[in-house]
């Protein structure tokens, strides 16, 4: 007796290998039998006949850090049939966390990862831990919809082992170094399944403060990396510098992507461990670095090194409307008169031609903090023509002709003055999205970095960029779009998506026990409607704590998603089972 049949699904098991139409049964959490024809009895049968059956997916890049403390649903990742998800990314996270030191850190994860402070705040549970084993202790204590690990984050570790000047990025001592070792290596070693750092000075605090760490000498992260060759496991995560550019308005990185891939070289090989670091296509430097990075990835894992690049599945656009951040929210009129207006009555002002006018021929007012993402205003006001409204289905190919800036130029406008119109469409629910010119070519550089043999797919930003970038629903995306939907190129095998999204990243992180459809494995399950999955536009939601906004893109599709062999989710709605936990190293 099963707990449950799956019958007649094609089976698309994670291992990259030709799906197969047939049934699959598990019991008690785990997969006990696949086969053509399963005979026996279940407690409940899923008819699957025209859809696919894969492994759950595993996001390896998320920030539920805070969020763990407010919402068992995990949403949006849980929405997108993820099973398991890695918090803890770019550096930043609550733990350790010494008592009065709760500000700096929640600064630093407003700053860098968009996540409203007033929600961390509130929502947090803070002084129910210090160190990162209470913090792991605190969170196993917690159930929820879908499984979490956790990664020990540069920043937290320097602030906690350094005081102020580890938050200021200023050099480490001997001992200071000894002592962050000994931090990283206690949450390895209890449970942690990696340890990351940010050295972009894009990754700033609140107000300014490029994320402790950004600078850290060689020897610093030798040191780091010295304990988990001891210990023999855990990923070392990081983002390079470089990642968004030269930066020269902020004074400029002060160091090269391939001067970084080559300290990443040496801290692989001298961890033993695997190490994953993004990497997107980088205009400023040369055109084709991002190939140039693969290329020395490739010669480096040859030598001897681990190094996984993590790449995206679409390319990642910033969010512009009237729910999120726009052209127009450091205008005086808008801030004075309208910005505390329910939306309804904020478009309904904004349609005033003399509000309009006021609104367009005003100065910006700066923002007092310099690292708030709400100073992502400027951008949109100077690449108003390069935004494109974002329409149901959303194309991810579309081309320059759908851009404001065309349609400003056809209609003999100013692409600004377009761009306040387009905003109140919809009843002021509409978004655009600033992105690449040329969207096809960019998605064949996305192409040829998903078929790199070294790559894992990542970057959903899952729980963070609440009101700028939307990019959990990249594991929806990443198989209704590149297996399915893709018009100016050629469509990537189903099994190779799936295989990239579920056993390529559960291996990387030593999550032996999920990722593949196999007898004996856990039963974290997708019963997806294929032919039906669809992504849509995004919608508001004021849910976080203190009434904060985030947005997320529905997604349907779904039918069924087991996390550990209980039902979390049946078609794409939530069933409130929790049976997810945390998972250790």
């Amino acid at each position: 007796m099963h707990d449950v049949i799956i019958r007649g699904g094609k089976i698309v098991d994670g291992s990259g290998g030709a799906p197969f139409i047939g049934d699959l049964a598990f019991k008690d959490g785990a997969i006990t039998e696949i086969g053509a024809t399963i005979s026996g009895t279940a407690a409940r049968e899923i008819d699957a006949e025209g859809h696919i059956v894969t492994p759950g997916w595993v996001d390896i890049h998320t920030h539920y850090d805070g969020q763990v403390s407010w919402d068992d649903e995990l949403a949006p990742s849980s929405h997108n049939g993820v099973t398991t998800v890695v918090m803890g990314n770019c550096g930043v996270g609550f733990a350790p966390v010494r008592p009065g030191q709760e500000k700096e850190l929640i600064e630093l994860m407003e700053g860098v990862e968009d996540i409203p402070g007033t929600a961390l705040y509130e929502g947090i549970e803070w002084g129910r831990w210090e160190s990162f084993p209470e913090y792991m202790d605190y969170i196993a204590s917690r159930q929820y919809a879908i499984d979490v690990g956790a990664q020990i984050a540069h920043g937290a570790v320097r602030y906690y082992a350094m005081g102020e000047r580890g938050r200021t990025n200023e050099d480490a001592t001997p001992d200071e170094i000894e002592r962050m070792a000994d931090l990283v290596e206690e949450a390895v070693a209890a449970g942690a399944v990696g340890f990351s750092t940010s050295r972009t000075i894009g990754h700033r605090a609140l107000w300014g403060e490029p994320v402790p760490g950004t600078f850290a000498p060689e020897e610093e992260l030798l040191a780091i990396a010295r304990r988990f060759k001891k210990l023999g496991k855990g990923v070392i995560e990081a983002i390079p510098a470089g990642t968004v550019g030269k930066l020269e308005a902020l004074g400029g990185e002060r160091s090269e992507p391939l001067a970084e891939l080559e300290l990443f070289r040496r801290i692989s090989e001298e961890s033993g461990r695997p190490l994953t670091f993004t990497l997107v296509e980088i205009r400023e430097y040369a055109p084709d670095l991002w190939r140039q990075m693969l290329d020395r990835c490739r010669e480096a894992n040859e030598g001897g090194a681990h190094l996984f690049p993590q790449v995206p599945s679409r390319i990642i656009g910033f969010i512009h409307g009237l729910s999120s951040y726009h052209a127009f929210m450091r205008r005086p009129t808008y801030l004075e008169k309208l910005a505390h207006l329910p939306l309804a009555e904020r478009v309904q002002a904004m349609r005033d031609p003399a509000i309009k006018e006021q609104i367009l021929s005003e100065r910006d007012v700066p923002h007092e903090a310099p690292g708030s993402m709400q100073n992502v205003y400027g951008l949109f006001r100077r690449g108003a023509a390069s935004l494109y409204p974002l329409t149901e289905p959303i194309n991810l190919e579309a081309e320059k002709s759908a851009s404001i800036g065309a349609r400003a130029k056809a209609e003999g406008r100013d692409a600004l003055e377009y761009l306040y119109d387009a905003m109140l469409e919809d009843e002021g629910r509409s978004f655009q999205a600033l992105t690449r010119d040329n969207q096809p070519k960019s998605l064949a550089v996305l192409e040829e970095m998903l078929r790199h043999p070294d790559t894992v797919t990542g970057l959903s930003d899952a729980g963070a960029h609440v009101t700028l970038i939307c990019d959990a629903t990249m594991p929806t995306t990443q198989l209704s779009y590149w297996t399915r939907d893709r018009k100016s190129g050629p469509v990537l095998p189903l099994e190779f998506l799936v295989h990239k999204q579920t056993a390529r990243n559960a291996a990387l992180y030593g999550f032996k026990d999920r990722g593949l459809l196999q007898p004996g494995k856990r039963a974290d399950i997708n019963v997806i409607d294929y032919a039906g999955l669809t992504v849509s536009p995004h919608v508001a939601h004021h849910d976080l704590p203190a009434g904060g906004t985030r947005l997320m893109q529905p997604v349907k599709g779904y039918r069924a998603t087991f996390c550990n062999g209980v039902l979390i989710r049946e078609n794409d709605a939530d069933t409130g089972a929790r049976p997810g936990r945390l998972v250790r190293s």
